[in-house]
């Protein structure tokens, strides 16, 4: 039987048809993959996978058939889907920032998965709800999961938080676990670690979806592959045969798009020094260990680098190498314990990994760019059209774009401050694999045309490897390795 059975699925918002016609099923010890581009429904399904477009009234939703976990959830009650969400059925997000309480740590934020499963002598045991805690982290890739029960979401890396997520979903053994992007804020290395404890999930009998704009990744684990566009799905079959011998030309563009190769085009030379970082050290206290002692986490250690206008250069390293910290140096956000940051009067503005956040939802496109504008003579229209949107998603407000429109909404956002230098702090990571190259080939034309100088923040060396002229590597918040970006890679800097 299947754990999860849907037949003829549609989903309004409105009078939108935002899901069509949607018929999948999930069985015990199989992973069925979604994949599609950004704005082709995977979010909004997976949200009425989980009963939640339900609970709006602005959503219309559904089915010949809606069986989860052996229940028929066409009529259910929201009570019925809050039974139902955590204890049998686990869900992992792509934004663990958000998804994360703030003012919990991570120990009683994967001891709450926990609970719903058990409210027990294990659950008024701590020693043992804390070892159950620690195993889940520990299967879910965190490293040196002890020292990091006590601290909360904010003190994590991306990759930490997401990783911490992970273990809040797997903690009570569901039957089912919806994976959304679970990969996408993960290094390589990591991502690899965690696809692979999802095969082990699924090798133990529970039955696995996983949401993904990358088809190829998802190969790794999938038994069976789903492409969606626009509210349909367009291609069903087996892993290796829609790899293999795709069908529908969505399929076929998603597997074409994939970044690879040098930098095109000429690198230009660079100009003068815009900001120079002079052994910059950066510390966090770590649980109740307090600074300068055991607790204590060096995310910037002795970093020296330079930046000059007009070029770009990538920062690469796993996650936790410290990263996002430099990019939170560069924008001011964060101060140095030691060491010096010297921008010679250069205007910097961040791109963020997750502009969603970043956005006031009640704010229209239009309000969130001219809050920024320091150009007098340019439009909200001008500068939508730099980045490659149309005019009338000025009115529109961020929840109801996609992916890819947020971040080229940010990215206008920023060039309306008119800044030298642009920090992207893994801009592209959330985005399928055509939004990727349409962004990268934005900044590529930001950077010839409008002499910006350029930082991307990235695990990905493929997408890294198409922006920067020179490479910063990361590791354990050292830089290890600079050069030009070629050369850094051929081994030769």
């Amino acid at each position: 039987m299947s754990i999860l059975e849907i037949q003829d699925l549609s989903v309004h918002f409105g009078g939108e048809a935002i899901l069509d016609g949607i018929t999948l099923s999930v069985k015990p010890g199989e992973c069925l993959a979604i994949v599609g581009e950004s704005g082709a429904g995977k979010s909004v399904l997976t949200r009425t996978l989980l009963g939640l477009t339900q609970a709006e009234s602005q959503w219309r939703v559904s089915a010949g058939r809606f069986d989860a976990t052996g229940r028929d959830m066409r009529a259910a009650s929201q009570r019925d889907w809050r039974r139902l969400r955590g204890a049998e059925v686990g869900l992992i997000l792509q934004d663990a920032l958000q998804s994360l309480d703030p003012l919990r740590t991570i120990e009683a934020e994967v001891g709450e998965a926990l609970a719903v499963r058990d409210r027990g002598a294990l659950w008024r045991n701590s020693a043992s709800r804390r070892a159950l805690v620690l195993d889940a982290l520990q299967r879910a890739g965190l490293p040196n999961a002890a020292d990091h029960l006590r601290q909360r979401s904010g003190e994590l890396s991306g990759g930490m938080r997401q990783r911490a997520l992970i273990a809040s979903a797997i903690a009570a053994n569901p039957q089912l676990v919806i994976a959304d992007e679970p990969t996408t804020a993960l290094d390589p290395a990591t991502a690899a670690r965690v696809l692979d404890l999802f095969a082990e999930i699924r090798a133990s009998g529970t039955a696995l979806l996983l949401i993904s704009h990358d088809l190829r990744s998802v190969a790794r684990i999938a038994n069976r592959i789903a492409v969606l566009d626009r509210g349909r799905i367009v291609e069903l079959g087996e892993a290796t045969q829609i790899l293999n011998r795709p069908q529908h030309t969505v399929t076929q563009q998603l597997l074409a798009a994939s970044p690879s190769g040098p930098k095109p085009g000429p690198t230009r030379a660079p100009g003068e020094p815009l900001i120079t970082v002079t052994a910059g050290t950066r510390s966090f206290a770590r649980g109740k260990g307090g600074k300068g002692g055991k607790g204590e986490t060096r995310a910037l250690d002795s970093v020296s680098f330079e930046l000059r206008r007009g070029e770009a250069v990538g920062v690469l390293g796993e996650s936790g190498a410290g990263k996002t910290t430099l990019a939170r140096v560069l924008v001011g956000a964060e101060r140095l314990d030691s060491g010096t940051v010297s921008r010679a009067g250069a205007k910097v503005r961040l791109i963020p990994q997750d502009p969603l956040a970043s956005f006031d939802p009640r704010w229209r496109v239009e309000r969130i760019i001219a809050a920024s504008n320091r150009l007098p003579d340019t439009t909200v229209a001008e500068l939508l059209a730099m980045v490659g949107l149309e005019p009338e998603l000025a009115r529109r407000r961020p929840a109801s774009l996609s992916g890819g429109q947020r971040q080229r909404v940010a990215i206008a956002r920023a060039l309306a401050a008119d800044p030298d230098v642009l920090v992207c702090d893994e801009p592209v990571s959330a985005l399928d694999m055509r939004t990727q190259a349409g962004i990268l080939e934005l900044l590529r034309r930001l950077q010839r045309e409008r002499g910006l100088t350029i930082v991307f923040v990235s695990h990905d060396v493929a997408a890294l490897r198409t922006v920067s002229d020179r490479v910063l590597v990361m590791r354990s918040g050292r830089i290890i390795e600079q050069g030009p970006t070629e050369a850094v890679f051929a081994g030769t800097a």
